[in-house]
């Protein structure tokens, strides 16, 4: 648990390039009027031709300030991506209640099934309208609306990609129908599901059956996470649950730890440079997120290539420097530290050299290349 995350997300405020506002939308489906809370993070309008995953929160009213404090300050250190929120509210006129209406069959109906068109035929058309939102979209709900969000997965073509479910209080026989519907998904599908210690007696039991059922699910394209968390309320179990939640989704977006470098990258026989391509290729794939290889990455790859002797794979790490960070000194550095390592350092020297005309880029400035240079023709 990121205890440490937990506290300075509480403390958090909204950054003064990030953009919030709040939009009235008048529904034929509801025949009423809406409130929704649009959250466009920092880069978005110095950043034309970006796009950013879709995080859609139901109960916005309370939900929107820790996720998006959440959300501020991951991006701030790149840990995890900027996303659109878009937050309904439903803290007017018993909104919560009447939106989430099921029948003795589990099912919407009435204005729970209204409301149901309303997202996803006027709201979602009208965000992909007028924002620049990828394909990868996330729902999230807490109790009656954690129990709703599920309803999505009942459609054919689910409307979203993940889920986070928080304490849901759920229609009936939900726990043996979601199982069954994950079972079938094709496409990846990423669903959190949370309860806790002191949770509501009532929602526990089917929290937990439905915890078992799709634990039993056989789907490879299934990222699921479950968490009880200890001294929890049905309430305070939701600070804790969006970090978790969040880095579940967007595990695949993190930089490379040290612990996935000694437990995976480090015990690789070979293959390290397809191993970080095909890391990014996953994030674009399953999150909608492309993003140039980050450097730190790039050097986690370039030592183990190192300690593990692979040098023929310092060409391939070329290649990809080349193709992320075009005319900069990164490819003329992986190009020299190959040749450096094989044995020939004439031509070594000359890829450090050919440098000079290029763009420096982090600590690979054309002092350090020239002295790498200088170093071997002492040698």
């Amino acid at each position: 648990m990121k205890t440490t995350l937990l506290t300075l997300m509480l403390a958090v405020i909204w950054p003064i390039s990030a953009q919030r506002k709040t939009e009235i939308i008048e529904s034929k489906k509801l025949n009423a009027s809406r409130e929704v809370t649009i959250v466009t993070p920092a880069s978005y309008e110095t950043n034309k031709k970006k796009e950013y995953p879709l995080l859609v929160l139901l109960d916005g009213d309370y939900l929107l300030d820790p996720f998006a404090g959440t959300l501020s300050y991951t991006e701030y250190w790149n840990d995890l991506p900027e996303v659109i929120i878009v937050a309904i509210n439903q803290n007017n006129d018993e909104e919560r209640t009447l939106d989430t209406q099921t029948d003795d069959h589990g099912v919407p109906m009435d204005r729970g099934d209204k409301f149901f068109e309303f997202l996803s035929s006027e709201l979602m058309p009208m965000i992909e309208k007028k924002y620049r939102v990828s394909p990868f979209r996330i729902i999230a709900g807490h109790g009656l609306t954690a129990g709703y969000i599920n309803f999505f997965l009942y459609k054919e073509k689910p409307l979203f990609n993940a889920y986070i479910c928080m304490s849901p209080d759920m229609p009936v026989d939900m726990e043996n129908r979601i199982p069954e519907r994950l079972t079938q998904i094709q496409r990846p599908t990423y669903y959190y599901l949370a309860t806790a210690e002191g949770d509501v007696p009532r929602l526990q039991k089917p929290i937990k059956t439905l915890n078992d059922n799709i634990k039993a699910v056989t789907n490879q394209g299934l990222k699921y996470m479950f968490e009880d968390f200890k001294g929890c309320s049905h309430y305070s179990l939701v600070v804790h649950a969006i970090p978790e939640s969040l880095y579940h989704i967007f595990s695949s977006y993190q930089p490379i730890s040290s612990t996935e470098y000694q437990e995976k990258i480090v015990k690789l026989t070979s293959g390290y440079a397809k191993y970080l391509e095909q890391r990014y290729d996953v994030m674009e794939k399953d999150l909608g997120v492309k993003i140039p290889v980050r450097l730190n990455d790039l050097k986690a790859i370039e030592a183990a290539i190192i300690k593990n002797g692979a040098y023929t794979e310092l060409r391939e790490l070329s290649d990809i420097a080349e193709k992320n960070y075009p005319k900069t000194t990164l490819g003329d550095y992986y190009t020299g530290l190959y040749y450096e390592k094989t044995g020939d350092n004439k031509k070594a020297i000359k890829a450090y050299m050919h440098s000079y005309t290029l763009d420096e880029i982090g600590e690979y400035t054309k002092d350090f290349m020239l002295e790498k240079a200088e170093k071997l023709k002492a040698r």
